[in-house]
């Protein structure tokens, strides 16, 4: 069963060459209120790298949904954790970007020339044709699913993990290095989270768009890992539950249509409240979210140098 008509953002658009900084204009559309967005639909990439990742044969690809306009955030990411990609305990480590179209009307020309520039010199950017707002997380996770299960197929793992994280990728690679290869998802699972029905919060859900009072288990979207099979059975999956626009909930409502529990993760730590820069602590973790005051460059330097963490 398709969903139609739950769009929050923009329609059905033409691709844009990689040449074109010019953005299209988004078909009218009548919306279906805020709780909602339309998937799935026919989105396309306006920036690809359709060869990279089967070229590279990553045994796990890293992707960061992150704003475009947000350079500081993909700086800091290939000047940090994000630079031990190439090769590491024999795995190789594939990263990406995945960013929508600008939602700055006054800005959105230079952001996209910024943007396609960028791109040209890292190559690592990836970018489709809907409009880049927190209330369409959902379609960019999808969008990340679709291009996994099309362009990344010799991957062996995927890891969606927010731009304002810090991995530590040894860890990682460590925890999956013992993980099972099919119907595999872990992260910071939550169990029998309730449905917020106070309109004072950000992750609102009213009855009509939810009626439960409980999620499923449900990876916590700052950053969740999950084994190459599950893409396809995820986007299939998606054509038969209604999407909302909490992420990380609707990727556990497809789960759930899948009948496949997320696991929990062993003794290394996702920390969704942010973790105290410590040398000794962080190589203990797999993933923490970092306060915006922090220096992550200079944090890096004191983390990566010869010695012992503790």
């Amino acid at each position: 069963m398709e969903i139609g008509n739950w769009e929050l953002g923009i329609g059905n658009t033409t691709q844009l060459p990689q040449s074109s900084t010019a953005l299209p204009a988004p078909v009218p559309y009548v919306s279906p209120g805020p709780y909602s967005v339309e998937y799935p639909y026919d989105y396309h990439f306006s920036i690809n790298q359709p060869e990279r990742c089967n070229q590279l044969r990553p045994f796990v690809v890293l992707i960061v949904p992150v704003g475009p306009e947000n350079t500081a955030h993909r700086i800091n990411i290939r000047n940090t954790w994000g630079n031990q990609t190439l090769l590491l305990q024999d795995k190789v480590v594939s990263l990406f970007f995945l960013l929508g179209h600008p939602s700055s009307a006054g800005n959105a020309a230079k952001i996209q020339q910024q943007v396609m520039e960028e791109s040209k010199e890292y190559g690592d950017l990836l970018q489709s044709d809907f409009l880049d707002c927190y209330k369409n997380l959902t379609i960019k996770t999808m969008v990340m699913m679709e291009w996994l299960q099309t362009y990344c197929t010799n991957a062996t793992y995927a890891m969606k993990i927010d731009s304002d994280m810090f991995l530590n990728v040894p860890n990682l690679i460590s925890m999956l290095s013992t993980a099972k290869k099919e119907n595999y998802l872990t992260g910071l699972v939550a169990h029998g989270a309730a449905v917020l029905r106070s309109k004072s919060t950000k992750w609102y859900l009213p009855p009509s768009a939810y009626p439960e009072s409980q999620y499923p288990p449900y990876a916590l979207g700052l950053g969740y890992v999950f084994s190459l099979d599950l893409p396809k059975k995820i986007v299939e999956a998606s054509r038969h539950v209604r999407p909302v626009y909490i992420e990380d909930v609707y990727v556990g409502l497809c789960m759930r249509h899948l009948q496949i529990v997320p696991t929990d993760p062993p003794d290394y730590k996702f920390h969704v409240f942010p973790l105290k820069y410590n040398r000794c602590s962080f190589s203990r973790i797999i993933a923490t979210t970092i306060k915006p005051s922090t220096d992550v460059q200079e944090n890096w330097k004191d983390f990566s140098r010869p010695g012992p963490y503790c």
